[in-house]
């Protein structure tokens, strides 16, 4: 096809990447993979630089998974693999003859802070602080750096993908062992696994906890969703700047552990205080952060902008993706 618009992935491994590939590919791109395991390695800028140049889009879901202990070479590495992934790409876009149109990052919903009272939407959101908030905040910042004139740049601040990703695989699997009742923080030894991490470092050094009883939000979007999302990003040019991936209807963890148990068919769901969840989620080789931060996101851009959601409400996503 010799007018066959190109499409550069990076990340495109993930399950989320996986997914991205598919949908451009169906819809007539030529998809270029950037990747440790690609054709077009992260040791090739050069290569990099070719791929990108004369692209129509490209998105970027690069960096190691979260799906791991905050150790600090694993916490060093959730760093480095999103910054400078980022900044090899913005040089990239930077030296292009021909720049992408449009230039769709992922970033995290997690920026927000741990909120109880209020949704956070893109307009009024408070950022938090923390580890993980420092690695969405360098994220952000290296990727809106600089003027690019000729891109439109996204920031896809993703909640939870519900779908065949690791997220997902631990929620089922905390319930298909019995511990699908509320997760509840409660105290805990304090640690130094939450620190906040880079030249711009926030929040304490310690670990704490917040008295949610079980009734921390649960913001969440079904990986359909993510697809579509960024398919209506890419074609209205009237959006930029950061956009919450997220469903309209946020949940909380009573009622997602609850779901979870009918969807999986577990009839005892223990209920999981945090001195529980920390020798579990040690085991599990992950972080209990997962299931107690509260996290409450609205998609007040893409509504706006007129986005419809296939995966809404909750409980159909919880079936459509246990099932699979």
């Amino acid at each position: 096809m010799p007018d066959q618009p190109v499409a550069v992935v990076a990340g495109a491994s993930g399950f989320v990447g996986r997914a991205v590939v598919e949908a451009l590919t169906s819809d007539g791109y030529d998809v270029r993979r950037i990747g440790r395991t690609e054709s077009i390695r992260w040791s090739d800028p050069d290569a990099i630089a070719r791929a990108v140049d004369g692209s129509d889009v490209l998105v970027d879901l690069a960096g190691k998974s979260v799906d791991c202990r905050y150790r600090d070479a694993n916490r060093e590495e959730i760093l480095r693999s999103r910054v400078d992934t980022t900044r090899m790409l913005h040089r990239a876009v930077t030296a292009a003859e021909h720049p992408p149109r449009v230039w769709l990052n992922a970033s995290t919903a997690t920026i927000y802070r741990h909120e109880v009272h209020r949704a956070n939407t893109e307009s009024d959101g408070v950022i938090g602080d923390g580890f993980s908030v420092d690695v969405a905040r360098a994220w952000e910042k290296e990727f809106f750096a600089g003027d690019l004139p000729g891109t439109r740049r996204v920031a896809l601040r993703m909640a939870i993908v519900l779908g065949d990703g690791p997220a997902t695989a631990i929620l089922v699997r905390l319930a298909r062992i019995g511990l699908g009742g509320p997760q509840i923080d409660s105290w805990w030894f304090s640690h130094r696994r939450y620190r906040g991490i880079g030249p711009d470092a926030s929040g304490s050094e310690r670990s704490g906890w917040h008295r949610t009883r079980g009734r921390q939000k649960f913001s969440w979007i079904h990986l359909d969703d993510v697809v579509g999302a960024m398919r209506f990003l890419r074609d209205h040019d009237q959006i930029a700047g950061p956009v919450n991936l997220a469903s309209p209807h946020p949940s909380d963890n009573r009622t997602l552990m609850r779901t979870l148990r009918r969807a999986v068919g577990a009839r005892v769901g223990l209920p999981a205080w945090r001195w529980m969840l920390e020798p579990a989620m040690w085991v599990l080789r992950t972080e209990p952060e997962l299931v107690l931060k509260s996290r409450w996101v609205t998609p007040e851009v893409l509504t706006d902008a007129g986005f419809v959601f296939r995966w809404p409400e909750l409980d159909p996503a919880i079936r459509d993706v246990a099932k699979s």
